[in-house]
């Protein structure tokens, strides 16, 4: 039997709620039972385990940094839409870590699922919106939407994990990354130049 008040979407965010305290590979069935109040057969009824819940915070996630990244960039260009995006990127990654992990993280999606959810979508369109305005075309945009993600969570992960320890802060080399990212954008070698022959 279904409990009153228990669906998908609400064990979902219970589910990412879970994982920022803990962590998302730290998150349980039986832990997530608990936090609810119910069995855990009961949680079966929303989510077919614990693959499927990590999928479906990682659609949550995906929408929520998603809409923030829109928010703060929306009307801007150039370096003062670079620099909302990352800080946005980067303030949803420190207040919401579990979540951010299941964004960052392969996991089996519901196909049908995925399809409906908006935000992995969005961010995409976001993100090479944003670098069309430096200029650039096929096969750059996607070699620089690579540079960009790879730096963003790099730069994220290594802050988390405490890897910053020069007595330099994080901030002011946060900000010379987007400086020097953003010099990068403005003078993009051609892929012509780029490619060996």
């Amino acid at each position: 039997m279904v409990r009153a008040g228990l669906t998908a979407e609400r064990v979902t965010l219970a589910g990412a709620e879970l994982a920022d305290e803990v962590g998302l590979d730290q998150v349980t069935m039986a832990q997530l039972a608990r936090r609810l109040g119910v069995k855990d057969a009961s949680l079966y009824a929303h989510v077919r385990g614990l693959e499927d819940l990590r999928g479906r915070i990682a659609l949550l996630a995906a929408d929520e940094k998603t809409v923030r990244i829109a928010r703060a960039t929306v009307g801007r260009a150039g370096k003062d839409a670079l620099v909302a995006f990352a800080d946005a990127w980067r303030q949803y990654a420190h207040e919401h870590p579990g979540r951010y992990t299941a964004t960052q993280t392969p996991v089996e999606i519901d196909p049908d699922l995925a399809a409906r959810a908006p935000g992995p979508r969005r961010a995409v369109e976001l993100t090479y919106g944003m670098l069309r305005g430096y200029g650039l075309a096929e096969p750059d945009l996607t070699d620089a939407v690579r540079l960009l993600r790879s730096t963003f969570h790099g730069f994220v992960a290594l802050e988390a994990a405490g890897g910053f320890q020069d007595r330099r802060s994080p901030q002011q080399s946060w900000l010379r990354a987007l400086d020097a990212l953003h010099t990068l954008l403005e003078h993009w070698p051609s892929s012509r130049e780029g490619e060996s022959s």
